[in-house]
């Protein structure tokens, strides 16, 4: 009767003792304020940035400046009308370029800067320069004014370019070779 009396007790104890688990809750909640004021933030800089090209592109009388739908402005140094070529994906692209603040200071030199041969839309590159480049034909140098969003945006390239750091890039496409003819060489 006592082992009886024991087992019941053991068996009503476990019973008793164990419970479907409760959730936590957060000690703090937030709400999507954070998300919110980094859009308007960000909103605002994007803005002042606009302002400063467009004030340096009413102040340049002497070039033409273009309005990409990608988000920058440019205009052309030297001009090729004679070809069509533009480089496509997968595409290979040899290129020299430097990068400047909006005020003209040198941030990198094209000869810091050493030729660049990028492979369009395979390899890592900033996305204004990445778009800049499908512009270009062989032979040709354009002037670029990226606003920090299409250039090294919040993080900068943890050199010399800080966080939302507007540039200008002079860029000379020196040869475009087609994707095909690589892979058949």
């Amino acid at each position: 009767m006592r082992k009886m009396t024991l087992m019941l007790l053991g068996v009503l104890i476990l019973m008793f003792s164990c419970k479907s688990p409760e959730a936590r809750r957060p000690v703090t909640q937030k709400s999507g304020s954070y998300i919110n004021e980094a859009i308007e933030r960000n909103k605002k800089i994007v803005a002042a940035e606009e302002e400063q090209i467009q004030a340096i592109i009413e102040e340049d009388s002497t070039n033409e400046y273009i309005s990409s739908p990608n988000g920058f402005w440019y205009y052309y140094n030297e001009k090729d009308s004679t070809t069509t070529t533009t480089p496509d994906f997968g595409d290979v692209v040899e290129f020299d370029y430097d990068l400047k603040t909006l005020d003209g200071q040198t941030i990198y030199s094209s000869e810091e800067l050493p030729t660049r041969t990028y492979v369009m839309d395979k390899e890592k590159l900033f996305s204004g320069m990445r778009e800049g480049l499908k512009l270009m034909k062989e032979g040709e140098t354009v002037t670029f004014l990226f606003p920090s969003h299409k250039a090294y945006g919040y993080y900068g390239d943890k050199k010399k370019i800080g966080r939302d750091v507007p540039v200008i890039s002079t860029v000379t496409l020196h040869k475009i070779t087609e994707e095909n003819k690589t892979q058949n060489q």
